[in-house]
């Protein structure tokens, strides 16, 4: 395919933006900044763009350099992954370098940002930039919780401006008044209204926290600004001038806040031996949580329903510089990327793959679909339905490397610790012994005895037991015998009966209830049998009866033919023939 074919068939499968300028909705173009990733990796940040695509060559024309295929794909679409990427973090952390506060007489801000004043202090806020590592989660309309690692990192910024009086004049009295020193004194983090973090003032604190054995969280970025000025004071008395110097100080606090959920995984694996030593394993999280690994290199690994993608903070596109007597609004030289997560009309996978692990069940909470809480110009492959959160997932796999298991969350960099199970918890399936005969039979039905044992002590298999428990979680199915297109459960004794009524070869099937919820647990079984009814005197007798009734109406015209043709004779009907 030549290079103009390529272009003209992305332009066809793609209608995007190209990436221009901050107060369009498009970031810089990737390789434009120093922020620490390459131009592909930057290209894959800004799921918010506007998506409008142009051919490689309409760019080569506009900026004079080509473009990577990345970036290029990036320019059409939006870019997702399998697991949460540092791209965000990486471009946050070293965007957020180029933030700078406006000086006494100017405050920056962010449009959002809750603004304080004092009797000298105007304008000021402290607002959070941005926390990380962390992942924006999209549950359900209504339900975005933002998880944060319990380490991890609160970037903000402050900022204020200082109201120096204007000096009077009146009569022999002049005053005068001037700034001697402004600063951000201290900077604070806190947790529910409790300080964790303490740092000496700045107008862009990263403060690094750390919290423990706690689900959710109210942080808090605090600052205390002080300013000191000076008053002086002169009185003309003709031959001499008093002079009175004072100084007025003032401290205002501002603080904004965000909501959070403290991501800190503890998984709970299961594990079982299938009778052709294959192995199973299901892992249970009460949280969303990506997938996890089986071996020690990662190559065989399974993950759940969910997916990623990076967008830019909107609320920080702009910024607005005020001072005494205007304000201005102006393009924003940092931008916070977070990294999100969604459910995936491409749904749970197990990788490798076509050799791989299998997965064999799912489980979790059945949730509507969030579709409604992306926002303008996110294009993803996001369900448009109801989904399962995929809390649980199981699969069977030929070897797992039970000191390799690794279990990955949402948020980049938390892992899972793991919870052994009880000794003895392991599950082995055994094999199962199923039999079908056919127990009576007559010339219209026959009567089949299904029995299921297991293949190694003999006792029967229940599956019609009411008493049976779940100790692993997952759907509470019992395992069940199909035949005949029915499906049929056994007996105390072990036992099914069932009835047919038309001749043929006859399967049974066993799907027995997945080892989750049953110990002991079974691998599938089959057996078959052949019933037609001349397989009986009975049904022999029948089929000569049956055909012999059929033939009376063809014997009866044959034999009165017979006696037309004696009664008439052929001269006779040679005469009434001519």
């Amino acid at each position: 395919m030549t290079q103009r074919e390529l272009s003209v068939l992305m332009a066809a499968l793609f209608v995007t933006s190209l990436i221009t300028g901050l107060v369009t909705a498009s970031p810089p173009r990737p390789g434009t900044e120093g922020n620490g990733l390459t131009e592909n990796e930057s290209a894959t940040l800004w799921s918010r763009d506007a998506d409008n695509y142009i051919s490689q060559g309409e760019y080569q024309q506009r900026y004079g350099e080509s473009r990577t295929a990345m970036y290029q794909l990036a320019n059409g679409t939006d870019i997702t992954f399998t697991r949460p990427p540092a791209t965000a973090a990486t471009w946050t952390r070293n965007d957020f370098g180029d933030l700078e506060a406006g000086g006494s007489d100017t405050s920056v801000h962010p449009p959002h940002a809750t603004l304080e004043d004092g009797v000298f202090i105007e304008d000021a806020h402290a607002t959070v930039f941005a926390v990380q590592p962390s992942t924006r989660s999209h549950l359900e309309t209504g339900e975005t919780p933002l998880y944060i690692a319990p380490n991890g990192t609160m970037r903000g910024f402050v900022d204020y401006r200082v109201r120096v009086p204007n000096g009077s004049s009146s009569g022999n009295t002049t005053i005068e008044w001037s700034l001697t020193s402004n600063e951000v004194e201290e900077v604070r983090l806190k947790k529910d209204g409790e300080t964790i973090v303490e740092r000496d003032g700045s107008h862009t604190p990263a403060l690094d926290y750390q919290i423990e054995d706690d689900w959710s969280a109210n942080l808090t970025l605090e600052a205390e600004i002080s300013v000191r000025l000076k008053k002086t004071t002169r009185i003309d008395r003709g031959d001499e001038t008093d002079v009175e110097v004072t100084y007025r100080t003032e401290s205002l606090n501002v603080s904004d806040s965000i909501a959070v959920e403290i991501y800190d995984l503890s998984a709970y694996p299961y594990y079982a031996e299938y009778p052709n030593g294959d192995a199973g394993v299901a892992i249970f999280q009460s949280r969303p949580w990506q997938g996890y690994t089986l071996t020690e290199n990662g190559s065989a690994r399974v993950r759940g329903v969910w997916r990623f993608y990076t967008a830019r903070n909107t609320n920080w596109d702009t910024l607005v510089r005020s001072n005494q007597t205007d304000s201005a609004t102006v393009e924003s030289d940092a931008i916070p990327v977070y990294v999100h997560a969604y459910p995936s009309r491409i749904g749970p996978r197990a990788e490798p793959v076509r050799d791989g692990p299998e997965i064999i069940d799912t489980w979790g909470t059945d949730r509507p679909s969030p579709v409604g809480t992306l926002g303008e110009n996110i294009n993803i492959d996001i369900v448009n339905q109801s989904y399962t959160t995929t809390y649980g997932v199981a699969v069977r796999a030929e070897t797992v490397d039970r000191d390799a298991l690794q279990v990955a969350g949402l948020v980049r960099g938390v892992n899972a610790s793991i919870v052994a199970p009880d000794a003895g918890s392991e599950r082995q399936l055994r094999r199962s012994n199923l039999t079908v005969e056919v127990l009576q039979q007559n010339e219209s039905q026959a009567t089949l005895r299904i029995e299921l044992r297991d293949n190694e002590t003999g006792a029967p298999i229940v599956l019609s037991d009411p008493d049976r428990r779940y100790p692993i979680g997952g759907n509470t199915r019992n395992g069940y015998i199909t035949i005949a297109e029915q499906r049929v459960e056994t007996n105390a004794s072990g036992v099914a009966i069932v009835t047919i009524d038309e001749p043929g070869i006859y399967t049974a099937r066993y799907h027995p209830g997945s080892w989750l919820g049953h110990d002991p647990a079974y691998v599938s079984a089959t057996a078959t049998a052949r019933w037609h009814p001349l397989g009986t005197i009975d049904g022999w007798f029948a089929f000569i009866y049956e055909v012999g009734w059929q033939l009376i109406p063809f014997l009866v015209m044959f034999y009165a033919g017979k006696r037309l043709l004696r009664m008439l004779g052929p001269e006779d009907i040679f005469q009434r023939n001519p």
